[in-house]
């Protein structure tokens, strides 16, 4: 019994400290895939040792040292097969016995945040923007590529792909894994909030598994969000996703019912809405605004979510402003998704005939063919509009696309609800 739960532990800490784990060891090591298997020989020993001597009491500190030393063990290894393998002279091998200690001596460097390091190589210019924020997903968030394949609306073959040709591309560019500074910071900036956003995101609503959320996800990137806010002060931008992500993050206590399925928005308790998160949010998004970022896109965005929370009560929601904001939002960033969203807009605005008009636009594009949330917004256009066969055939449908048990679940009750 005491084994099994040390293992547990093992393996709880392992996944919080995975990808710091990565992110200094690819310092060191200047290779995202051997960085990844040290950080996996450090798990094994981990289970090996623990069990007798005990759980650490810095847990991370004892997984990096023990990944750095098995780095400098391969180090020397690979020394000692050049020697066997060439004749070589006493100061070429001063030389390399320099570097084993250059080494073990940055164990105790002060590296800085590991993870944003690692999110900005994972964003590095050479990389496309897709293939950025696969990686970072993958290396940051520790998704699987199913799971990312599905946050992207892909194949998990062509995101598999896209990471294994990212990390060589990485490779081949000799990147530095660092932060950036300057003009190269912000070059890379947009990238990073996407990708922030999208681990947000995915912690927000799981695009798969047993359980709706993963809040240690958007944890992780509410934490990356107010690092970076602190690291460019001036940026609209970085406020905006910061302020967007405060104000999402204040609803995950009504977001899930007693039964474990989804709650709509307009139907949470609000009372359950985290009042700080909330005024944090509207302090960053207060912020962005004051540096001028108005029509910026994640402004834009925080604009919407501060809607909703401004409402005490879902009847007093501004459905007219958040239709006229997605208009802006559609026009400045457009995307299939925006606009199914500007759609579930004027449909609560001006009723649900204006919102299946708009809906019928995107279908006809084609452009969300598999996305579970098209056909359900339909089917809950359909419903308000009393049509509850044809609601029911959307929810069904929707239910088919869902691969998280929780919405599949809540889609089919929803088909329920339409009667026969």
């Amino acid at each position: 019994m005491a084994t099994r739960e040390t293992h547990q532990a093992i393996e709880t800490v392992f996944r919080i400290e995975r990808a710091r784990l990565i992110g200094g060891l690819a310092r060191l090591v200047r290779d995202i895939d051997l960085a990844e298997e040290l950080a996996q020989d450090a798990l094994v020993t981990a289970l090996s040792e623990w069990p007798q001597s005990g759980v650490p009491r810095n847990p991370g500190a004892w997984l990096m040292a023990a990944a750095k030393r098995r780095a400098i063990d391969g180090f020397r290894r690979r020394e000692m097969l050049k020697r066997k393998h060439a004749e070589i002279g006493r100061d070429l091998e001063d030389e390399q016995e320099t570097g084993v200690d250059a080494i073990e001596a940055a164990m105790d460097d002060d590296i800085g945040d590991e993870l944003l390091s690692l999110i900005f190589t994972a964003c590095h210019p050479v990389l496309s923007p897709e293939a950025r924020a696969a990686l970072t997903l993958r290396l940051i968030g520790g998704l699987t590529t199913d799971e990312i394949a599905r946050a992207f609306l892909s194949s998990e073959a062509t995101i598999a792909q896209r990471i294994v040709r990212a990390k060589k591309a990485i490779a081949k560019a000799g990147a530095a894994y660092e932060v950036p500074r300057g003009e190269e910071l912000r070059a890379r900036l947009q990238s990073v909030l996407s990708v922030i956003y999208l681990i947000f995101n995915e912690g927000y609503a799981a695009t798969s598994g047993p359980d709706l959320l993963r809040p240690a996800l958007s944890i992780e990137a509410q934490r990356l969000a107010r690092i970076l806010a602190g690291l460019m002060p001036d940026e609209p931008e970085v406020f905006g996703l910061l302020a967007l992500i405060e104000i999402q993050s204040s609803r995950f206590a009504a977001r899930v019912g007693a039964d474990g399925l989804p709650v709509l928005l307009t139907d949470q308790n609000r009372a359950k809405w985290d009042r700080l998160a909330i005024r944090r949010g509207l302090a960053a998004l207060e912020r962005a605004h004051g540096l001028g970022g108005a029509t910026a896109p994640y402004v834009l965005q925080a604009d919407l979510a501060a809607c909703h929370a401004r409402a005490l009560k879902a009847e007093d929601t501004d459905w007219p402003r958040i239709a006229g904001l997605y208009d802006t939002l559609l026009d400045i960033m457009p995307s299939p998704v925006v606009a199914l969203n500007r759609a579930v807009a004027h449909c609560m605005a001006f009723g649900p005939d204006i919102g299946l008009q708009l809906i019928a636009d995107i279908e006809a594009s084609g452009a969300l063919a598999n996305y579970a949330l098209l056909p359900a917004a339909k089917g809950d256009f359909l419903f308000r509009a009393n049509r509850r066969a044809e609601a029911k055939a959307k929810f069904e449908e929707a239910a088919a696309l869902s691969s998280n048990e929780k919405e599949l679940a809540f889609l089919l009750r929803r088909a329920v609800e339409c009667g026969d």
